[in-house]
């Protein structure tokens, strides 16, 4: 790591940025019926997600500007507490929130440590990665380590439960073994089995079971089971080419649950129509080719598998969560990146912009 720091990347920050805004003005639009019936007011969520915000840019900007190899001598401490946090969530110190238990705090004020968990285990693998890479092609030496902390984590994580978070987790770190030059056959291997325990999951939840014949048809059963997927494609269906207009969805009048959470790109697409869904959807695709420019750039192997892990985490999750809204993958929990309100969630995806944008300043300009 003898590259001298220059700029950051001023493109993939201007992306963020506007992400991060299109996110604030979906949270009001979708959240003020909810807000001023739940809470009085309604700029309630506004406020919170802005001050998160804040919060999070702040941060971000810390992160930015100190030396990485500050961020890599972090990775093994980091993934110890990740873990630790991960364990307490499941004892009575963690807290429940909609029939999971995923959250530690007090009162109102908390965090999410499986959201702490993405940008954790991807810098604990770049770390470990790059440092093996003359034996990442042996199974035991190259991949059991990592493996096994994956392991650890996704475990607990589906303890809380949360198999979106698990999802995205598992082909992130799937990714960088790719990125690091893993063999083909053991990479096959790997594929087949979380194919496998997936679909073990599914079937040993009856909850899943049921999100999953729900996927195969929404509208089987539209008034109970379906009601929520029903309901989402009818917001996107409603929007048509240029949407309904800011401020004037109908299914944020309680027909659509989560509407300013898991399921507000329904609401961009009820309000912003197809040319809005396929802004934000672009903004995701650029994001993706300037984090994986920024990872083929980087001389360092440690910089370039941080940069492809931190990518593959944020885009994986935004279309995770698309494809649940638009009914292309069966319903999960999981949040759109800088567009959901969650502060705990966009807390830790602008700390992980935060190291990508410090890659980015070690990246070779070309």
């Amino acid at each position: 790591m003898n590259r001298k720091k220059g700029p950051p990347d001023l493109v993939l920050l201007a992306i963020v940025l506007t992400l991060l805004g299109i996110g604030l003005l979906m949270v009001f639009s979708s959240s003020s019926v909810t807000a001023g019936v739940r809470n009085g007011d309604p700029y309630y969520y506004l406020k919170r997600q802005s001050m998160w915000a804040v919060l999070g840019l702040t941060v971000m900007f810390i992160i930015m500007k100190i030396d990485i190899r500050i961020i890599k001598a972090l990775a093994y401490i980091g993934m110890i507490f990740t873990i630790i946090c991960l364990a307490l969530v499941i004892t009575p110190l963690g807290l429940d929130a909609n029939g999971a238990t995923r959250w530690l705090g007090v009162g109102s004020i908390g965090f999410s440590p499986s959201d702490l968990a993405k940008p954790a285990i991807v810098l604990y693998m770049a770390r470990l990665l790059s440092n093996r890479l003359t034996k990442i092609q042996d199974f035991i030496q190259g991949l059991g380590t990592p493996l096994f902390v994956l392991m650890v984590a996704c475990g607990l994580i589906m303890l809380q439960p949360d198999l979106g978070t698990t999802v995205d987790i598992a082909g992130t770190v799937y990714f960088m073994l790719w990125a690091a030059g893993a063999r083909i056959a053991h990479m096959i291997g790997l594929a087949l089995t979380g194919v496998a325990g997936v679909v073990a999951m599914i079937f040993v939840a009856p909850y899943r079971l049921e999100r999953f014949l729900s996927y195969l048809d929404p509208f089987d059963d539209p008034i109970d089971t379906d009601f929520q997927i029903v309901q989402s494609l009818y917001a996107i269906g409603s929007g048509g080419l240029f949407g309904v207009g800011i401020g004037q969805s109908r299914q944020k009048y309680f027909y659509l649950p989560e509407q300013h959470t898991d399921f507000i790109f329904a609401i961009v697409g009820e309000e912003l129509g197809f040319i809005g869904c396929a802004f934000v959807i672009l903004l995701f695709i650029l994001l993706a080719w300037r984090g994986f420019k920024i990872a083929m750039e980087a001389e360092d192997p440690f910089i370039s598998l941080l940069a492809a892990g931190l990518t593959c985490m944020i885009v994986f999750q935004a279309f995770i969560n698309i494809g649940v809204v638009t009914a292309t993958l069966p319903v999960t929990g999981i949040t759109l990146p800088f567009i959901s309100y969650g502060g705990s969630s966009l807390l830790f995806t602008l700390i992980a912009i935060g190291m990508l944008l410090n890659a980015s300043c070690y990246a070779k300009k070309r």
